[in-house]
């Protein structure tokens, strides 16, 4: 599918990180695109920055998403891009032991409930909102074409670590939905492909000590550092241009294979 100025986008999470790199580049290919965020101050800064448009979202609180969704397609049309770069990435261990009383804790289901509802359910409202409404339009490629979905998904759906249990089910169930949601949508003619970064210099690294980053770095075979987002972003491009792409989850992490912690 080619990029070209009458192709409307939404990118959840949008505002920083992988999601502003992806909003970034789709707008340089003349795309309108549409940031899902709950950070207004940072999504509105890069929608002005990319010439988009911010729309403050919840990505688990359905109302929200059909506001930001009308908003959208009121500013740019019926997007034909759907990439989902909402997330979050909690770390917290199935027991833990209290360190001034020894007490043993099993891990609350509350904050393994957000991940999965954040990570995992919220990436498949957008899905299934969006493609409702991408079926409906009229084909632009010579196969039949309508859309692409493009998800979030993780290297640790394959190989997470210690205290990642709740973000590995969510990452994983992300990676698990690709294939039968590729043939669920075949017949409209809507591909849907998912990406699983490795180690990417998000604002989650920002604060980190700098011999820890290293230490990080040292694990990745090649090259030996951490991804750059616009990386990420060149991917979601070739992804998009490549009609054969399709069911399938991409690791995008310099053949790194994560060790348990």
């Amino acid at each position: 599918m080619k990029l070209d100025k009458s192709m409307a986008a939404i990118v959840t999470g949008g505002a920083s990180g992988l999601g502003a790199a992806t909003a970034r580049m789709l707008a340089v290919e003349g795309v309108k695109v549409a940031i899902f965020d709950m950070n207004a101050q940072t999504g509105e800064a890069m929608a002005r920055e990319i010439g988009g448009i911010f729309c403050l979202a919840d990505v688990t609180d359905e109302a929200s998403v059909d506001r930001a969704i009308e908003q959208a397609r009121a500013a740019n049309g019926v997007e034909r891009i759907l990439v989902n770069c909402a997330g979050i990435a909690p770390g917290k261990r199935t027991v833990t032991k209290k360190r001034e009383t020894g007490e043993l804790l099993a891990h609350d289901l509350a904050s393994f409930r957000r991940t999965i509802e954040i990570n995992l359910i919220g990436t498949y409202g957008m899905i299934a909102k969006c493609a409702a409404a991408i079926a409906g339009l009229e084909p632009v490629t010579a196969d039949g074409g309508r859309g692409i979905i493009i998800n979030t998904s993780s290297v640790a759906a394959q190989d997470g670590q210690i205290g990642q249990a709740g973000y590995s089910a969510s990452k994983g169930g992300v990676l698990a939905l690709t294939l039968p949601v590729a043939r669920d949508l075949s017949s409209f003619g809507i591909r849907v492909m998912a990406i699983m970064p490795g180690l990417f210099h998000t604002p989650l690294f920002d604060n980190i000590a700098e011999d820890y980053r290293k230490s990080l770095e040292a694990n990745v075979p090649f090259p030996s550092r951490l991804g750059r987002p616009e990386e990420y972003a060149t991917l979601v491009r070739s992804i998009i241009e490549n009609d054969m792409l399709n069911g399938e989850a991409i690791r995008l992490d310099g053949a790194l294979r994560m060790q348990p912690k």
